[in-house]
């Protein structure tokens, strides 16, 4: 006579053939695998971080993305302030003007520089800077004329990374040459501005990102020197300041990635062109007309000063401008995006895990086989590794190929490891096809921009209602759950 089941028996045969266990089980699974996922997500970004070292180290050594401010008029003259103990003394301001026209006509000759496996572009810049200063009277300016030391005036250019400065610099003012120098006496006379940054983390998707490196000060907000150069133009009185004075100089500049320039001018033209088919407009103007055909670009940039925050002139005891708000240029795009493709595909790990045990666990449900979770995890590990072998191809081969590749070798394994436990043809056939169809949507949804969230949308739609179809039939509290013979049984 047998036995009565024991409870361990009733309770191991209960879990074996319960149907919303194996849901249970499988979302832990499904949980538990976001945790790989993430990591790859964490891969990605420090990947991302080592190319941009790269590329900081390139430019460290050519000369860093470059914003050109400039030029400004300097006036030093001689205050006097009275301490609270009633002390009189005597300091030395500037008041700095900024000029009524100014037209820069450039090209920028791009180079493609490697360092392992990561190239960034650098360029070399060939300037020409014109214009006028048409200074107001001293009386509306808040500066007595006797204060000023006319003698001291001088021309002031800011640029951002002196380093990549080629050639000598001559200022020519009303005709006459005035060689520049390096450094300005105070940081005050030079508006606070931060080139342009470049960065291929996936945070910064579609987004262009601002440093502000602003310079440091002592206590007393004098003593460091700006980025910048400085020629002497003496002058006779305000007289002579208030005539028409042009000017012209010519920069020759190394330089990374971008280039943006200040609107400094009451009118500012810009006009740059280079041999390269991956221009970038970033800043606070695009370009009034631009060209970009299959090799080259031409832009050409308009402000007024009425487009802008800051003012014609300040002086060094006030609020110095900031002029990040205002700069426009150009940025040098590298078509480099595995990383942000990447990162959006990892996003995605969630859809291929879920469908893919979905066939696993309606297998079971409709065909009478049953599945060990390890099973379900070594399916869920390959689909994660998919994205892994993806970032390692995808730095070395375009983008498309690397995916096509991975895709190809994960469905093989998968269907492979399908076919060993389902026994079936038609059923591997069936686990092959929904993911390649997986994988071929993701695919489209990356290449989308503006319509990835109504493709992703309708096709988890579609998922949902195939799934409602599927499911359609079953009792779910009598499914047939009894596992058929061979060797797929647990």
């Amino acid at each position: 006579m047998d036995a009565s089941p024991t409870f361990f028996d009733r309770l191991n045969s209960w879990m074996s053939g319960s149907v919303t266990l194996k849901l249970f089980s499988i979302g832990v699974l499904l949980l538990l695998l976001l945790i790989p996922s993430s990591m790859v997500q964490d891969l990605v970004t420090e990947r991302a971080a080592n190319r941009d070292a790269a590329t900081a180290e390139i430019s460290s050594q050519w000369g860093g993305a470059q914003l050109v401010l400039g030029p400004v008029l300097v006036l030093p003259y001689t205050a006097r302030t009275t301490s609270e103990q009633g002390v009189v003394s005597e300091v030395t301001r500037y008041l700095s003007l900024l000029p009524d026209t100014l037209a820069t006509t450039g090209t920028l000759a791009p180079e493609r520089r490697h360092r392992g496996i990561y190239e960034a572009v650098v360029y070399r810049a060939g300037l020409h800077v014109q214009g006028a200063f048409q200074a107001p009277p001293l009386a509306e300016l808040g500066v007595p004329a006797g204060a000023v030391r006319w003698a001291e005036a001088f021309v002031a250019v800011g640029i951002s990374d002196m380093k990549g400065i080629r050639k000598g610099i001559s200022l020519r003012w009303d005709g006459q040459p005035h060689g520049f120098e390096p450094g300005v006496p105070s940081a005050e006379v030079l508006p606070y501005g931060t080139a342009p940054t470049i960065t291929t983390q996936v945070s910064a998707v579609n987004n262009e990102q601002r440093r502000y490196l602003k310079m440091q000060q002592d206590e007393s907000g004098r003593g460091q020197s700006a980025n910048g150069l400085s020629a002497a133009i003496p002058l006779a009185d305000e007289a002579a300041l208030t005539r028409r004075h042009t000017f012209s100089f010519d920069l020759d500049l190394n330089g990374s990635t971008g280039l943006l320039m200040a609107p400094l001018g009451r009118q500012t033209t810009l006009h740059l062109s280079a041999p390269w088919a991956d221009p970038s407009f970033i800043g606070a103007f695009l370009p009034i007309r631009r060209t970009v055909e299959a090799k080259q670009f031409t832009a050409d940039w308009q402000v007024l000063h009425l487009n802008r925050n800051f003012a014609q002139h300040w002086r060094s005891d006030g609020d110095r401008p900031e002029v990040d708000e205002s700069t426009f240029g150009v940025r040098l795009l590298v078509p480099v995006n595995e990383y942000q493709k990447t990162m959006r595909a990892a996003k995605y790990a969630l859809l291929p895990l879920t469908l893919t045990f979905l066939i696993f666990f309606f297998v079971e449900v409709l065909n009478r086989r049953r599945f060990h979770p390890f099973q379900y995890i070594m399916v869920g590990l390959a689909l994660v590794i998919f994205y892994v072998l993806l970032l390692a191809l995808s730095e070395q081969i375009p983008f498309d190929a690397a995916y096509v590749l991975s895709a190809v070798v994960i469905v093989g394994l998968v269907t492979a490891y399908a076919a060993a436990s389902f026994h079936h043809r038609r059923l591997t056939l069936v686990t092959a096809g929904v993911l390649t169809l997986v994988y071929n949507f993701l695919f489209v949804v990356l290449q989308l921009q503006d319509y990835a969230l109504l493709v992703g949308s309708l096709g988890l739609v579609v998922v949902l209602g195939a799934v409602m179809f599927l499911s359609r039939n079953v009792d779910w509290y009598n499914p047939a759950t009894e596992p058929a013979p061979g060797p797929a049984s647990a």
